[in-house]
């Protein structure tokens, strides 16, 4: 592939990580998209589901056919439901292919765990070994020349990159550690429920899955792997009227006194060279809006003199930081390149 551009097909192109995924893609110069694809809408265009394509994707969506994909393409973004790629990542593997996933399936390393959780049948204990977890300011490096990386959730993404430098620095303890997280309803997919009808959520604002999301466990699992030892947290979900982005607010006992400031520093140095986490200055607090439609994360804190606790605030669009920009920063890193190659687009304001 060198010199060429790396052909890519995307399955699940009719839901939001997959359009979203072509939407940047596009703008990709080392990436090809050979390949749109649908389970449920084969041989259709593309454009009847995203009118706003038109005369820019004008091939009609394949249908999922493993040996006819490798054949058009070197790798291969899932965006798929849990559940869906535990059977149809094996396949893509199978004949040559490398996956980013998208889907949940492969971010568990226990399958006992993942099927508690996700209520799926687990893949085989070999892909959950083989699976790169692709975080990618954590992670990055053991993403390059892999075959098969499982990208985050949304809320893990947000939560994570707040907690994790305190954590490593021993700064947090992580008995204490609870987090309160708010998305808007594009994170619920394009298929229509009650939960995100017009009428239910408009002027709303609602818990749910509390103590029950499926993104506990793969929160719990990277904190541990990051202490050293078993991490359990709190984990409350609210849906708010938006239509993109999450803020994750977490709160954490502090082991000793540190300052705003000495947070700041400790971010910043951990973070650096890392293009899309942005860490803002002492009394200043991200909003959702400031990374509308991009891929940075944008962390602040507060620290409580008072309690003895810090609150760390961290923001995320869930569209592309918590998907399909992950997912390309990690098809990057995987290659090679630069991991802002095709992402390093302002957020929109207002």
């Amino acid at each position: 592939m060198s010199g060429e551009k790396v052909k890519v097909a995307i399955v699940g192109s009719t839901g939001y990580g997959g359009v979203e995924l072509i939407r940047f893609l596009l703008g990709h110069p080392n990436v090809e998209i050979v390949s749109v694809i649908s389970a449920s809408s084969a041989g259709v265009p593309i454009t009847d589901g995203f009118p706003h394509l038109s005369e820019i994707v004008t091939q009609n969506l394949d249908g999922v056919n493993p040996a006819e994909i490798a054949e058009k393409a070197d790798v291969v973004f899932t965006a798929t439901p849990s559940g869906v790629s535990t059977r149809l990542v094996p396949q893509l593997l199978e004949v040559g292919l490398k996956v980013i996933d998208l889907s949940g399936d492969f971010r568990i390393k226990d399958g006992a765990t993942y099927e508690a959780w996700y209520k799926h049948e687990a893949p085989e204990s070999k892909l959950l070994e083989q699976a790169v977890y692709g975080l990618s300011e954590i992670y990055g490096d053991d993403v390059h020349g892999k075959d098969l990386i499982s990208n985050p959730g949304c809320y893990s993404t947000a939560t994570l990159l707040g907690l994790i430098p305190a954590l490593n620095a021993g700064w947090i303890d992580p008995s204490s550690i609870i987090i309160d997280a708010k998305s808007g309803v594009s994170g619920a997919g394009r298929g229509t429920s009650l939960t995100s009808h017009y009428a239910e959520i408009n002027e709303n604002f609602k818990a749910y899955k509390v103590n029950k999301h499926q993104h506990i466990p793969e929160i719990e699992q990277v904190l541990s792997n990051i202490n050293g030892e078993p991490v359990t947290v709190t984990f409350t979900t609210h849906l708010v009227p938006m239509t993109r982005g999450i803020m994750s607010t977490m709160y954490a006992g502090m082991k000793e006194a540190h300052t705003d400031e000495e947070f700041v520093k400790l971010y910043r140095q951990y973070y650096e060279g890392r293009s899309f986490v942005r860490v803002r200055g002492a009394g200043k607090w991200p909003a959702t809006k400031e990374v509308f439609c991009s891929n940075y994360c944008d962390i602040g804190f507060a620290v409580d003199e008072r309690t003895g606790r810090v609150t760390i605030i961290s923001v995320i669009d869930n569209v592309v930081k918590g998907a399909a920009g992950q997912a390309i920063q990690n098809l990057n890193l995987m290659m090679g390149w630069d991991e802002t190659t095709g992402l390093k687009l302002s957020p929109v304001y207002p």
